[in-house]
């Protein structure tokens, strides 16, 4: 398979206010609007796509309609200390507080409207232990 494009879609049932909160506190523009569709694009890079899609909508399966559940969203950034202020102060709920991680990260978790976990990530080098598992060049730091 020749994958040319991949990106998240979140089913909700309320597409409007969830594409306006990814626009409002991480960066993302709408490229296509409709009632029942929004696909984002980052302001920063366009290789970053995430959908919001009504979960009821005729064209996603029956057994598959409703709202998302069971995903976590990972955004890696530069400066994750300052997404944690910013996104704090905008009263966002902190599910995980900012804090670092044997295996190679400093991250918070916080959840959009519909209870979908963010994971805000920035890499740092991980313990002797879990660099050990990392393939040759894939350590996060």
């Amino acid at each position: 398979m020749n994958v040319t494009s991949f990106y998240p879609v979140v089913l909700t049932d309320a597409v409007a206010a969830t594409a306006g909160f990814y626009v409002a506190h991480f960066g993302f523009r709408p490229v296509f609007e409709s009632d029942w569709y929004v696909h984002l694009r980052s302001a920063q890079d366009e290789a970053v796509n995430l959908a919001i899609l009504d979960g009821g909508h005729h064209t996603i399966p029956e057994a598959g309609r409703g709202r998302t559940a069971g995903l976590i969203l990972n955004f890696e950034v530069e400066d994750v200390d300052a997404h944690f202020e910013r996104l704090s102060e905008a009263c966002l709920p902190m599910l995980l507080p900012l804090r670092d991680e044997a295996f190679g990260q400093r991250h918070f978790i916080t959840a959009d409207p519909n209870g979908v976990l963010i994971d805000v990530i920035t890499p740092i080098p991980p313990s002797a232990e879990f660099a050990a598992q990392y393939a040759d060049g894939a350590s996060p730091a």
